[in-house]
């Protein structure tokens, strides 16, 4: 039998583990250096860690944490690298999440939601506030319970944030919306614009259109603004931008600011040839592959990346923070950026399959190279 090395044996002799992994260990089973048995040791550890609370990296031994995830369309796939951000940053941690909410945007379904997360002892809630005034209870109560709460993706209100949330992880809403009108007056000097929005009022998406309407009525530009209600359906939205599109022949620009709009207007101006027929511009936001396949084309001229795997990463740090200091490190308003995806730098988006885009499961490095596009 292979002798294992007096200070790999000692360093067994001291760890406290169970009683069939020290003995695998100790018996030498293909061990053929101190530094290949080293790597067995942690492996050990590991297994046993799993099973634990013990301590992960450099951080102290805690409670597996529970936080709970509140969304206000759970099943929709933009939020699918938002799960794996926070199922990525649990694993970092030895914390766990709950992924919560509404299917269709019923906010009463959400504050239910937030309610039995309360109830049931959470850790910590990462909230979707897509209503300035049915989520201001429910967060007192959390907060009363000594759990803290951040909102994500959503957050009231540009006027009234809609809860005493201690701070709002995601994209700068207004602003984005601000910069998707901005964008298309570099490309447009008159005539009619037509703005889709799935949801009209709901917080997510309104402080978009809003800002889109505002940078139009800035310029003092001779352009019509209309927004247009579509649906949180993607195909009945498909239509009703259909009929829109026919119905206003002339139409210079087609913008959007939610996923499904997007990818419809990509393929309504591919479906009737709209470049060829005096469409100055069409954008709008998010990443589903048909949007970036109308932005391959040329059907559309951008999408806006709002990084939606961070908005599921950064809570979860920002929450196991707060419960590691005792709340002496308190959550900060964190937005997530504005990148707009072009023709341009659009194949990565593309090319790679990523959980960090929602277009694959597996963790992997994805490897890049060359220059970092800059002004």
């Amino acid at each position: 039998m292979r002798r294992i090395p007096p200070p790999v044996e000692q360093a067994v002799e001291t760890l406290n583990l169970p009683t069939a992994t020290r003995r695998r260990l100790l018996a030498g089973t293909g061990l053929a250096s101190a530094s290949l048995a080293a790597t067995a040791l942690l492996s050990a550890c590991g297994e046993d860690q799993a099973t634990s609370a013990d301590a992960f990296g450099n951080f102290p031994k805690t409670p597996k944490w529970k936080f709970v995830f509140v969304c206000h369309v759970t099943t929709n796939p933009f939020f699918t690298p938002t799960q794996y951000g926070a199922e990525d940053a649990c694993k970092l941690i030895g914390a766990e999440y709950q992924w919560t909410g509404s299917v269709n945007s019923v906010v009463a379904e959400m504050v239910d939601a937030t309610n039995t997360a309360i109830s049931s002892g959470a850790d910590g809630i990462a909230l979707a506030v897509v209503d300035k005034a049915a989520f201001r209870g429910p967060v007192d109560k959390a907060l009363d319970a000594g759990i803290p709460v951040v909102s994500y993706n959503a957050d009231g209100a540009r006027d009234d944030v809609g809860s005493n949330r201690l701070a709002y992880i995601g994209q700068g809403l207004y602003e984005s919306g601000y910069a998707l009108g901005q964008r298309a007056l570099t490309q447009i000097d008159s005539g009619e614009v037509a703005g889709f929005i799935a949801t009209p009022g709901q917080l997510n998406i309104q402080p978009r259109i809003d800002g889109a309407q505002q940078a139009f009525k800035d310029s003092g530009k001779p352009i019509t603004f209309t927004p247009v209600a579509t649906n949180a359906d993607v195909t009945q939205g498909l239509s009703i931008i259909d009929a829109y599109v026919q119905g206003h022949q002339n139409v210079a620009g087609l913008l959007a600011v939610d996923a499904g709009s997007t990818q419809s207007v990509g393929q309504v101006v591919g479906k009737y040839k709209l470049r060829d027929k005096g469409l100055k511009v069409a954008g709008g936001f998010d990443l589903v592959p048909e949007t970036l396949a109308a932005v391959k084309s040329g059907d559309l001229d951008y999408t806006i990346d709002q990084q939606p795997y961070l908005q599921g990463f950064l809570p979860v740090f920002a929450l196991y923070l707060y419960k590691l200091s005792g709340g002496l490190i308190s959550p900060t308003q964190t937005n997530t950026g504005l990148l707009f995806v072009t023709k341009d730098n659009v194949d990565p988006y593309q090319n790679s399959k990523t959980r960090y885009e929602g277009s694959d499961t597996a963790p992997k490095l994805v490897e890049r190279s060359g220059p970092i596009a800059h002004e």
